[in-house]
């Protein structure tokens, strides 16, 4: 089994042949995720997009891990740090600014996404690839990489509120979380609750066959994968999903300065995990 640590980490910039393949991963996002319908529109493009944000993993020639993130201009009228809507708000104002042609490197970035083959778990990789990320954003001129962050151990427990949830901790003072743990390691800061990070809606047909559950009742459905339960409407046929995530904020080395740059509170931020 190959270490880790001989794993090769790259932004796409530096290994554009291998912008095909980043979705050759075995992986385990539960199959609802991919219909928010912000994803559905931007999230495949990313990479194409934005290469110079995403990191990729490989083992030879085997692409094992991929990290997503997007610039945007948090200095907008509007645009307040850490938005409610989390993941679906910086993926759109990413966007929105790639659109209108915005001047300059504007001062913030967002992780997206950190997937890792399934055979490359629990190894340690997730914090090399944290740090490969931070260190991309810096090379590209942000002093701040903000995250929406998904709890990995929190869709055991889809009753408890995402607040109460983040506020655990270990006896080492650490979050009991994993994926929040890899995170403040990291020097990370948590932040507040994007309390609608991301939605899924669909018809109670879609969601039986995204979940293979029978939707035929009304009322907070437990969906495995899911962070909280799912709202099902019966008489109107449809169920909607609207998932917290955790804002968590890191400090960035710029090339241009030699160590962690200091953050703004109102206007710079620090995935998806």
């Amino acid at each position: 089994m190959t270490d880790v640590d001989a794993l090769r980490i790259s932004t796409l910039a530096e290994r554009p042949a291998l912008l095909p393949r980043i979705y050759e991963i075995t992986e385990t996002w539960p199959a609802f995720v991919p219909h928010d319908p912000v994803a559905t529109a931007f999230l495949g493009r990313v990479a194409e997009d934005f290469p110079a944000h995403c990191v990729v993993a490989t083992d030879g020639d085997r692409v094992v891990a991929r990290e997503l993130s997007v610039p945007f201009d948090a200095t907008l009228d509007g645009r307040e740090e850490m938005p409610d809507r989390g993941w679906d708000q910086v993926l759109t104002w990413a966007y929105r600014d790639r659109h209108r042609g915005l001047p300059g490197t504007p001062a913030t970035a967002s992780a997206l996404e950190v997937t890792v083959d399934t055979g490359y778990l629990r190894r340690g990789l997730s914090a090399r690839l944290l740090g490969a990320l931070r260190n991309a954003a810096g090379q590209q001129g942000h002093d701040v990489l903000w995250a929406p962050v998904r709890p990995t151990a929190k869709h055991r427990e889809p009753h408890v509120p995402m607040a109460d949830y983040v506020r655990r901790r270990r006896a080492d003072g650490l979050p009991t979380d994993p994926w929040l743990r890899v995170h403040v390691r990291a020097g990370g800061t948590v932040g507040r609750i994007a309390a609608a990070s991301m939605t899924v809606s669909g018809s109670l047909d879609q969601w039986r066959r995204w979940t293979g559950l029978p939707f035929d009742r009304d009322g907070r459905i437990e969906v495995p994968g899911a962070l909280v339960p799912v709202h099902c409407d019966t008489a109107h046929d449809h169920a909607v999903y609207v998932e917290p995530n955790v804002w968590v904020r890191h400090r960035t080395v710029r090339p241009d300065a030699g160590a962690p740059a200091a953050w703004s509170a109102g206007t710079t931020r620090g995935s998806v995990g």
